[in-house]
């Protein structure tokens, strides 16, 4: 069993940074691929980012390629999402998620553990 927790969301302006944090516990991650997704009220939860265990592999969605950036340390069984020039359409609540397999999905049925989420809402 695993444990996801993210942190680091919250209230910025447009053009603003944040970086989420997705700790793990339970049960290393290594060799797993990792995601992010996120939900905004009433729509569906979408793929944001996800990666290989090694880093070597990694998918953005259309949306957020060149303002996001997915991380992973490994040896604290961590998981990052850099955000950067964040828009009003980024808010959000965003979670992370362990895949099922050693490659990166952007299926939401592609991931078998989830975290709880972290809100982040941007300003305009």
């Amino acid at each position: 069993q695993v444990q996801l927790v993210e942190s680091g969301g919250g209230l910025v302006q447009a053009g603003g940074s944040l970086r989420l944090s997705c700790a793990a516990s339970g049960r290393t991650l290594s060799r797993y691929a990792m995601g992010w997704f996120r939900q905004a009220p009433g729509k569906e939860r979408e793929f944001v980012a996800a990666l290989t265990w090694t880093s070597s592999i990694t998918y953005y969605a259309d949306s957020v390629k060149g303002r996001f950036t997915a991380s992973r340390d490994n040896a604290e069984n961590t998981v990052y999402l850099r955000m950067s020039n964040l828009k009003p359409e980024d808010t959000a609540v965003y979670y992370c998620a362990v895949s099922s397999s050693l490659l990166p999905k952007t299926e939401v049925t592609g991931y078998r553990y989830w975290g709880q989420g972290t809100q982040v809402t941007v300003s305009s």
